[in-house]
């Protein structure tokens, strides 16, 4: 988690989501690679095991089941967060197109992909492990084989995450610095830019507001992830 937030810091210096495009489709790649593996193994493992039934495991209380069935509701919900961003995400599509219709029908083709992967993914683990599903499939020790392929979909899962944490950053970064500069007009330390030149690379513009604010934030969330690593439990919550 420590080596996560600090690839964040770095990728926090990216300076807005229309700066994000090519981290965009490396996400959603490996967002495509871990869930396409997951629901492979899920239903490989169901094939060679078709004993079970819909309601699980009798010896597991009817409370206990009641708040592992919400659990799995609120991690259904957390795979349609991208609401909250949308806003921000049409404002990246670019003109002469219709936004609305534009943002309207990847929408659509976006919930429908989720669903099938998604769901199939917590459909098919269920299935094959019943109420000793993991949370997650991958990371939670589930799958044990193939190990080169699980080996291959857990950094696809990582590469997901972080463009994922950027994502839903980048906005609450512009709104920070946009409600800042508004309030303090003509501030120096909001405005002022810096150029860094390093050797083969490209020229680094960097503000002293930004760099401050984005690692305090990044910092700040990585510690409270330490300090409640219920990923899953939160969730349900």
């Amino acid at each position: 988690m420590l080596v996560f937030g600090v690839m964040q810091i770095l990728m926090s210096y990216i300076p807005d989501l229309h700066s994000m495009v090519l981290v965009s489709v490396v996400s959603a790649t490996m967002s495509f690679s871990y869930s396409s593996i997951g629901l492979g193994l899920g239903f490989a493992q169901k094939i060679g095991n078709i004993a079970g039934s819909v309601t699980g495991v009798l010896a597991v209380s009817v409370a206990n089941k009641l708040w592992l069935t919400f659990q799995a509701l609120g991690d259904i919900a957390f795979a349609y967060p991208y609401a909250l961003i949308l806003l921000e995400i049409q404002d990246t599509v670019k003109s002469p197109l219709a936004e609305n219709s534009i943002t309207k029908r990847a929408s659509a083709i976006a919930m429908v992909l989720t669903a099938i992967f998604y769901l199939g993914c917590g459909c098919f683990g269920y299935a094959a492990f019943g109420n000793d599903t993991p949370g997650n499939l991958l990371t939670g020790f589930g799958f044990y084989e193939p190990y080169w392929l699980i080996g291959f979909a857990n950094p696809c899962l990582l590469i997901y995450m972080l463009g994922g944490y950027q994502l839903y950053s980048q906005p609450v970064f512009a709104s920070v610095e946009r409600w800042l500069t508004q309030k303090l007009p003509n501030t120096e330390f909001l405005e002022r830019f810096h150029e860094l030149k390093l050797p083969l690379l490209p020229v680094f513009r960097f503000n002293m507001f930004r760099l401050c604010f984005r690692t305090a934030y990044v910092a700040t969330t990585t510690a409270i992830s330490l300090l409640f690593p219920f990923f899953n439990e939160i969730l349900g919550g």
